[in-house]
């Protein structure tokens, strides 16, 4: 909003930025009320990171605001010339951070953050510009009984109109939602990440189109575009970049803490490679007074937000007029230099003190994870603290040189306080790990310590809340904090291995969501694995499930996916031939394509054989179950699954969908509901649901929950099908036959399969028309057919012999 020019200030003989509102808008009191607060916004701040306000006011019917003059360019125009390193997009995060911890304190929201709103000063200086956006809002934390009225009785930008420039909108501002501070953080990250990557991560060919990636699309991996990116920056994106703010961090100082920490690290670790690798002395200052004794800010770590060293763009040695802010800020660099000077020798001389007395106490070898305990006040919330147990036991157990006590060793310990000493003496261990959890709507807060037993002093600790559907994202990231704060020395191949099995947890946890970009994002981290370590079998056996579910959810045909599938499984086999995940695999390309049932069954008997701790294998082994009219033992191997690994929300809505074949509704709508209580937004769950309530006559409320799974499953053909029936029973035909027309809509990239078609004939009573669709899915090698014998929808055509006929080809008879 509104126009700079560059002006002089005649009284102080100085270079400044004249901001002002356009003649077509002085008319309107809105945007001139909007000016107004601007200024009064940003003139409250005083930090070296945000533009100065020297003056604001109005000359005839043109309104203006006077702010420094910054020399240099935005951070657009420095991007425009090429990626920029690591070390300066740090710089450069660490200051707009700072800026902006400065402006959230004074109850300032910027809604604004871009790269055309950051200036680079050449020398190094960050400077966030334009608080044209901000929303006054009452600090963090103030007591509500202050009144804030005289602040904020008018709140000049409306939070219900969207604002801001699409690529870096957060979600809630997306949406036309009340905003925070937390806007920012998001903001912030995609700047990060650009900065890194060399591109945004939501794109689309419209605002629209952006505004939908933002919504609903996950951002790819940094380390997809920048080899350079470590671990820890990526974990600091993604945390920015989380769609739930409440997942985000909460202040833009806990940002600015992990890319400061992040910058010491890198910068220590180059210290260290320097000064005790190389025998070489090029890198130590030359005498005082010769042209090496410049100093490269660039290579410092920061100490603290208001004291950032500047950022030193290359070929930015001109000598130049200063304007008079400059003036003092050089004069206060230089009489700083010596003392920065000895806090870079003090640096050196604390790197070789951590580095040499790290290398006096030995390395932590073994560890004991205690059993989670339940604060969540309700007993039946147990599972969620035993599932969190026992599944970092079996992740933290892939890390290599450190050995991890068995859950069956620790159980003793549940219920009770322990002294980590007495943990040691018990089971020689070096290190345990504790944690407490309290169950919070759809997710968890997690708050977990690490402690060594030798000495009992805390090694790390730190505090999650996330959903159950990012589970096994959680794990990773507790996986990776782990290895890092341990310290464990590994040799590059022993590196490669660990980074590679990080992946496919990470690709795990976007297979659970089962939506189809997830499986896609699945596919592209399991291949990335690959990429780590070729001989990762498990990582096969991630794209294998993958391409089956990308089948199974209408993404993909049977013939495409399913042979893809089958290849996938089959390399995992030739790497490791007792790895039960990919026998696992291999049994549901042979009961959803192939129709292979004694060699499905032979496969899923095989890996529990080989694992009977594998949850998946017996969850699809119910699916076989059920498929051949098991029910039972279909129910019963579902509920085998869901003990081993009861945070899976799949695998808790198995229970529900094996019950719904079997044709015992209450018990299946239970343990839909529950599904549901852990996860409203899991529409799997929700689908399941909506077949029971059906099939109990409740046909509103079964179109209700049907209606949520398909916007929940972003259009996913298999539940618009259910829906489509649902419609029909409940006496909506034209809304079936709408459904029809949608699945037959050749031109939606997500077409609805003739299993598909058929279940919204029957559910209309177009029987003829039901029997024509089930016979193309027979040709078509539908993957739903393994179901048709279960599936009770089906059950007016039972009394047909051509529906025996069916069942006799798929050799269900």
């Amino acid at each position: 909003m509104g126009e700079v020019y560059l002006a002089e200030d005649t009284r102080l003989g100085r270079k400044v930025a004249l901001k002002v509102l356009p003649p077509q808008f002085t008319k309107e009191a809105d945007r001139i009320r909007r000016f107004e607060q601007e200024a009064r916004s940003a003139s409250a701040l005083n930090h070296p990171n945000i533009i100065t306000i020297f003056e604001v006011g109005r000359s005839g019917d043109t309104n203006f605001i006077v702010t420094e003059y910054i020399e240099g360019q935005t951070l657009r125009q420095r991007m425009a010339t090429g990626r920029l390193s690591l070390r300066d997009a740090l710089k450069i995060g660490i200051q707009v951070a700072s800026a902006l911890s400065a402006a959230h304190a004074a109850g300032l929201v910027h809604r604004d953050i871009k790269p055309e709103n950051i200036m680079l000063r050449p020398d190094g200086y960050v400077k966030v510009l334009d608080f044209g956006l901000v929303k006054l809002t009452e600090p963090i934390g103030m007591s509500e009984s202050v009144d804030h009225e005289s602040d904020t009785k008018i709140l000049i930008t409306d939070p219900s109109v969207v604002m801001g420039t699409p690529h870096y909108m957060s979600p809630e501002q997306a949406r036309g939602f009340t905003i925070d501070a937390r806007a920012d953080i998001f903001s912030l990250g995609v700047v990060l990440y650009e900065m890194v990557a060399g591109r945004t991560p939501y794109d689309g060919n419209s605002p629209s189109d952006i505004i939908a990636s933002i919504l609903y699309k996950e951002p790819p991996l940094l380390a997809r575009y920048s080899r350079e990116a470590p671990d820890e920056l990526e974990r600091i994106t993604t945390k920015s970049l989380r769609k739930d703010r409440e997942e985000r961090y909460q202040t833009a100082k806990d940002i600015a803490i992990d890319l400061r920490n992040l910058r010491q690290h890198l910068a220590f670790e180059e210290i260290r490679e320097r000064s005790f690798v190389s025998n070489s002395t090029a890198d130590v200052p030359a005498a005082r007074g010769t042209r090496e004794t410049v100093v490269d800010f660039s290579r410092t770590p920061e100490y603290s937000s208001g004291d950032v060293p500047p950022f030193q763009s290359s070929g930015a040695q001109n000598v130049r007029p200063m304007s008079s802010a400059e003036y003092i800020i050089t004069g206060l660099r230089q009489r700083k230099r010596g003392l920065i000077l000895a806090l870079l020798a003090i640096l050196l001389i604390g790197a070789s003190i951590t580095y040499f007395a790290g290398s006096n106490k030995k390395a932590v070898e073994s560890i004991a994870i205690l059993p989670f305990a339940n604060e969540s006040g309700d007993p039946k919330s147990d599972y969620v603290a035993d599932g969190m147990t026992e599944s970092l036991i079996k992740n933290l157990s892939q890390l290599p040189k450190l050995k991890v006590m068995s859950l069956i060793s620790v159980l003793r310990y549940k219920g009770n306080e322990i002294d980590p000493r007495a943990v040691r003496r018990d089971l020689n261990v070096d290190a345990v790990l504790s944690g407490r959890i309290t169950k919070r709507g759809d997710g968890i807060a997690l708050t977990i310590e690490l402690v060594d037993t030798r000495d009992n002093t805390r090694i790390w600790g730190d505090q999650y809340t996330r959903k159950f559907s990012d589970m096994l994202a959680l794990q990773e990231e507790i996986l990776g904090a782990m290895s890092q704060k341990l310290e464990l020395k590994l040799d590059s191949s022993e590196r490669k291995r660990m980074d590679a099995y990080k992946l496919y947890l990470m690709g795990r946890n976007y297979w659970n969501k089962r939506r189809p970009d997830d499986l896609k994002k699945g596919i592209e981290l399991f291949q990335q694995a690959v990429e780590k370590n070729p001989q990762d079998a498990k990582a096969y056996a991630g794209i294998a499930d993958s391409y089956t579910l990308l089948a199974v959810y209408g993404s993909m045909t049977p013939d495409d996916a399913f042979p893809k599938a089958k290849e996938a499984a089959e390399k995992a086999l030739a790497i490791d031939d007792s790895l039960a995940e990919a026998h696992t695999s291999l049994g549901f390309v042979k009961t959803r394509y192939e129709w292979d049932w004694d060699g499905a069954e032979a496969s899923f008997r095989r890996a529990i054989e080989l694992n009977p701790n594998y949850a998946l294998a017996h969850q699809w082994y119910s699916n076989y179950l059920a498929s051949v009219g098991r029910y039972q033992d279909s129910i019963d191997e579902a509920k085998r699954g869901q003990e081993l690994n009861p945070l899976s929300l799949i695998g808790n809505a198995q229970i529900g969908w094996m019950y719904f074949f079997a044709k015992r509704y209450d018990e299946g709508a239970a343990a839909c509901l529950k599904v549901i209580e852990m996860d409203p937004n899991f529409f799997s769950a929700r689908r399941y649901y909506g077949l029971i309530l059906e099939q109990k006559g409740q046909y509103d409320q079964a179109v209700e929950q049907l209606e949520k799974a398909r916007e929940q499953s972003g259009g996913s053909p298999v539940v618009i099908a259910a829906l489509g029936h649902a419609y029909a029973l409940a006496g909506k035909r034209h809304e079936a036959e709408k459904i029809i027309e949608e699945l037959l809509d050749t031109s939606k990239p997500r077409k609805g399969s003739a299993y598909d078609v058929a279940v919204v004939y029957v559910g209309m009573g177009e029987k003829e028309k039901a029997f024509e669709w089930l016979d193309k899915a027979y040709d078509q090698r539908d993957d739903f057919l393994a179901y048709l014998k279960a599936d009770p929808r089906f059950d007016p055509l039972r009394v047909d012999a051509r529906f025996d006929n069916i069942l006799h080809r798929l050799g269900l008879y």
